[in-house]
């Protein structure tokens, strides 16, 4: 553990998370407001492992490129001319500049708007004007091949894009294969290539006043549910819920009563695999450290949670729709129905997540305790938590 971490969190405390659930205590107050947590936290937390930085429909087209701060940490996803999507650190190998500064198509190469070195889009350095001196655009013993943007292990996996920041973490595909094995018995070998977004009716972005770690542990347990969300638990009791939490780095809730979106009689949709008997069971995962996910019959959703600072966490929902015909015109109404009904949900969390945030605040709480019954998952993340700033081997 280093010096920093065991300042602020000491090694006693990691060990009372890492407890059975009914000794154990939640991670102290300092691992959700002191900044110099949240400046650790990305190489922490995040490096190791595989964290979400976006997503891939968001490069809308060929030659489209988008700026992303992760943490403070400069890079730039880009979809290159074959419709490939790659990451890059996001600044120019001469000087350091910031290369991109905003969103758009790329016209040609990509331009340092300091000494106007260029790029191709997928990271290769093309010129290096004057380099040489006035008028002489090549230097011997330069070469451009060595000096090109510098990539970030990536993968695309539905529609999100993520990044492993060390390098050293499993293959993505073996990192995500314990969620998929999972809902195929819900979607079929074939559900994730049937997911569609349609940018109307399919994305939503909230700025919350909270801890990105308390957006997970809320997501995770229906335990709040009679409160929060009286409208929702007016037919999905906490009685209907279920805990999960399987592999590593997979914890969140079931429910057994979700209600097929249908508006003006017309229905969504639904996946083809999915079993007669289980149309009203759906899953809410939170995919740690950074991704909350949602499947139901006739949808899916992916919220990203952008760590802004440690009191601030920006969600970024994406809906997706079950094959090409869901995205026609006579389900526009259905779609827009079903985003708005997430937008109530989601926007009734605010004032828990906040209230904790401001509560994290007081000397009188220092982690809290757990339900031995209904707060296994939030226990679970936790454990990720603490495991990850103890250091301990089994978390990479």
């Amino acid at each position: 553990m280093t010096d920093l971490t065991q300042s602020l969190i000491p090694a006693q405390q990691l060990d009372d998370v890492l407890a059975p659930i009914a000794e154990a205590t939640g991670m102290p107050n300092a691992a959700y407001v002191s900044d110099a947590f949240f400046a650790a936290e990305r190489d922490r937390l995040m490096a190791s492992t595989w964290a979400c930085v976006g997503f891939a429909s968001d490069l809308v087209k060929n030659g489209y490129v988008k700026p992303v701060d992760f943490m403070g940490l400069p890079l730039v996803m880009m979809r290159n001319k074959d419709g490939e999507t790659q990451v890059f650190h996001n600044v120019c190998s001469h000087r350091g500049m910031q290369l991109i500064a905003e969103e758009g198509e790329v016209q040609g190469v990509i331009r340092c708007p300091y000494h106007s070195w260029t790029y191709d889009l997928d990271g290769n350095l093309k010129g290096t004007p004057h380099i040489g001196g006035v008028g002489q655009h090549k230097v011997e013993g330069f070469k451009c091949e060595k000096h090109g943007l510098k990539p970030v292990r990536s993968a695309v996996w539905m529609d999100m894009v993520f990044i492993n920041l060390d390098g050293q973490a499993p293959d993505f595909a073996d990192h995500v294969a314990p969620l998929e094995n999972r809902w195929r018995d819900f979607i079929g070998a074939e559900g994730f290539g049937l997911l569609r977004r349609v940018n109307m009716g399919g994305n939503l972005e909230i700025t919350v006043n909270c801890n990105w770690k308390l957006a997970v542990e809320n997501y995770c347990e229906s335990y709040h549910l009679p409160w929060v969300h009286p409208s929702l638990n007016s037919y999905s009791r906490l009685e209907d819920h279920y805990n999960i939490q399987f592999g590593e780095h997979f914890s969140g809730q079931g429910s057994l009563a979700y209600r097929l979106s249908n508006v003006a009689g017309t229905r969504l949709p639904k996946f083809p695999s999915w079993p007669q008997d289980k149309l009203e069971h759906a899953e809410y995962i939170s995919f740690f450290p950074n991704v909350l996910l949602g499947i139901q019959a006739d949808h899916a959703f992916a919220m990203m949670l952008e760590p802004v600072s440690a009191n601030q966490t920006v969600e970024h929902l994406r809906v997706y729709y079950v094959g090409d015909e869901a995205t026609q015109d006579a389900y526009a109404a259905c779609r827009t129905s079903t985003l708005e009904s997430w937008r109530v949900v989601f926007g009734e969390d605010i004032g828990a997540v906040e209230g904790m945030q401001r509560g994290r605040k007081s000397p009188g709480f220092q982690g809290g305790v757990f339900s031995p019954v209904l707060d296994h998952p939030t226990h679970f993340f936790h454990q990720w938590v603490a495991r990850r700033v103890r250091g301990d081997v089994e978390a990479a």
